[in-house]
């Protein structure tokens, strides 16, 4: 066997909205691997790929205006690029990519990456909109003036992307002077190889400019705008639940079925019961929702490749000036609707400490991808049979997350954390035919993500759960005792009765058992106080629970009510229907109407993650502000879910 040729190594280095990520995607395909640096917040990715008999390392930079500036972004590639021994491996060379349509301004990074002399190559990316808008540009009078490989393409669709290996083959450091003062001089550099070498064709694009400036006036309108974001995230919604129901009934039957399987081929006792009621329940009750978040990531990364979520940040920074946050508020609060977490790490972004921390405190209140299987579960409940009215709804959750958090913004802002909110500078990236490639790589990554964070602790929990939902293993009352002795004697003459009340006199059991459990005692004690808000000890038990992580809600559910073997032997619909078939120990349903939307409420607002409380207290440097946004959001919760439960009631809606 051949010894494996050695790795070169090239950091991947762009403007953001310059297609990087679509490259990145594109050499990679699904083989990226995420490093996370010592002492270092940002991430960034690798992917090895091979050409022409070379193995190269791509690893795929934080976009970045500029390596002189205090971002983190900015300091992460400026350590990386200068072999700092904390940010580790060192590249061999720079692989720059530039949009070609805006060749002034994104040379101003290439001269400062230069600068580090290490081999070097340019891809002049997006071309073919350059050329649409009537840009021509010299690729080989840039290349013979730089002295390094310049190569013209379009990542998205791969034109000329095949050019690419040969170009890092023959990469080399650049030959032109490089001495700049300042960032007066870099600018003044760039503006002058932009106009050298890029020529605009008269009356070339005209069509296509005025078409797009038309577009951004509507877009970008202050509420033309605004409705056209809400209007597009609901039709977004509505796609979701239709589309998903399909894998998510296939999803559901499967589960069932190795729930039914391992239950009949294991050895009766506590394993199979921890096997089939536990873990696979308990699993398949997150499962389960995996493709609505799947979509929701193909869908979003779509919107983004198209220009118009720029868009959108421009319309919503006029928003967040009026509460109090400065535009640079809007990517941290975007990124929350994947996590808080990474959403609170985006905060490092913002140069004024107090707007910092007060979008700290609200980032939690954008509905993040562990609300959805909630969401999913209870928006099902509330309009089953309406697909239109569950995308609303579903947006609805969104907006009003978003409207707490600005809320919450102006008090803080007005009250502990005055002051007032620098400008913010956005580029509005050129319209482009989004890249479906670019979507399902980011649908894939996103729900491996999910499956992989949320797997081990949703496993654990379920195990735990059903240890204390089990145990101490109450003795059969009489009233259950006295059920099954008349199955018993109406077993020969009446067989389909005895069958009936030998199933009623199963869920009694289990009733009384899960009572009498640990898990059973935690939700009667707390019962009183959540009560108002429609909640009976079997939701307080999931409520609970599901602080160490939101989705673990339904998993709890799903353990508490034993689907899984028994419901897939009774013919039931999985989880959804497990719940909106459970019963309160009056017999009335678990989850009314009210019920429902009460509870929904409450896990909109409500502060139900355990690791994002830690991560405020790392960035805020303070457990004083993790404490606020605890005890806030959790009031807020409370008060709310208490006002839509009894308000509910109020007008008759059970």
């Amino acid at each position: 066997m051949s010894p494996s040729p050695p790795v070169t190594r090239f950091a991947l280095l762009g403007n953001p909205n310059t297609g990087k990520t679509t490259l990145f995607n594109r050499l990679s395909g699904l083989r990226a691997k995420t490093g996370n640096y010592p002492g270092i917040t940002q991430d960034a990715r690798r992917a090895e790929f091979r050409a022409n008999g070379t193995r190269f390392e791509i690893i795929d930079l934080p976009g970045a205006y500029s390596l002189h500036i205090d971002t983190p972004e900015s300091i992460f590639d400026k350590k990386l690029l200068g072999g700092d021994a904390g940010v580790p491996p060192e590249p061999d060379g720079i692989l720059l990519i530039v949009d070609a349509g805006n060749l002034a301004r994104n040379l101003v990074l290439v001269a400062e990456a230069l600068t580090f002399r290490k081999p070097a190559v340019l891809l002049l990316n997006m071309i073919d909109l350059a050329e649409a808008a009537g840009l021509a540009i010299d690729r080989a009078g840039l290349e013979r003036r730089l002295g390094i490989p310049v190569i013209a393409g379009n990542a998205r669709t791969g034109a000329g992307i095949d050019r690419l290996a040969d170009a890092l083959a023959r990469a080399q450091p650049c030959a032109a002077p490089l001495e700049f003062a300042d960032h007066a001089a870099r600018s003044a550099w760039a503006d002058r190889l932009a106009e050298e070498f890029g020529r605009r064709v008269p009356g070339a694009g005209s069509r296509r400019e005025r078409l797009t400036d038309r577009l951004d006036k509507f877009v970008t309108h202050p509420v033309l705008g605004a409705l056209c974001f809400i209007a597009v995230m609901s039709a977004l919604f509505v796609v979701i639940f239709r589309v998903a129901e399909w894998p998510m009934s296939a999803i559901e039957t499967i589960f069932a079925s190795a729930g039914a399987w391992l239950a009949r081929v294991l050895p009766p006792g506590a394993a199979a019961d921890l096997v089939a009621g536990g873990v696979v329940s308990g699993i398949a009750g997150t499962v389960v929702f995996l493709p609505q978040i799947c979509l929701l990531f193909f869908l979003l990364s779509l919107l983004e490749d198209t220009g118009y979520l720029a868009r959108a940040a421009f319309v919503a920074n006029r928003l967040l000036r009026r509460f109090g946050l400065p535009g640079q508020a809007f990517v941290p609060l975007l990124s929350s609707h994947a996590c808080a977490i990474p959403g609170i790490l985006c905060t490092r972004l913002i140069p004024d400490r107090r707007d910092r921390i007060a979008t700290i405190l609200v980032a939690p209140f954008m509905s993040c991808s562990a609300r959805l299987p909630v969401y999913v579960l209870l928006i099902g409940l509330l309009f089953a049979d309406n697909a239109l009215a569950a995308g609303v709804a579903f947006a609805s959750c969104y907006l009003l997350g978003a409207a707490a958090a600005l809320a919450s913004a102006l008090v803080a802002r007005r009250t502990i954390l005055r002051g007032k909110s620098p400008p913010m500078v956005l580029e509005l990236p050129s319209y482009k035919v989004p890249s479906l490639r670019t979507a399902l790589v980011t649908m894939f990554e996103r729900g491996w993500l999910f499956l992989r964070n949320a797997g081990t602790a949703i496993l654990a929990i379920c195990v735990v759960m059903w240890w204390l939902s089990t145990y101490p293993i109450a003795e059969r009352s009489a009233a259950v005792a006295a059920m099954h002795a008349e199955a018993e004697a109406l077993a020969a003459a009446a067989p389909e009765e005895a069958a009936e009340l030998r199933r009623a006199a199963a869920l009694a059991e289990s009733k009384d058992a899960l009572a009498h459990s640990f898990a059973g005692r935690l939700g009667h004690a707390v019962e009183p106080a959540l009560a108002p808000l429609g909640f009976d000890w079997q939701i307080d038990i999931a409520v609970l629970t599901s602080f160490l992580a939101r989705e673990v809600f339904v998993s709890s559910m799903a353990v508490i009510l034993g689907t899984g073997a028994e419901a897939a032997a009774e013919g039931d619909s999985g989880i959804l229907g497990a719940v909106g078939k459970a019963r309160r120990e009056d017999g009335s349903p678990l989850f009314t109407w009210a019920t429902a939307a009460s509870l929904l409420v409450f896990y909109v607002l409500a502060m139900q993650c355990l690791p994002t409380l830690a991560v405020t207290r790392r960035e805020t440097g303070a457990w004083k502000w993790a404490a606020l946004q605890f005890g806030y959001m959790t009031a807020l919760a409370y008060l709310a879910a208490l006002a839509t439960f009894q308000g509910l009631r109020w007008f008759g809606v059970e």
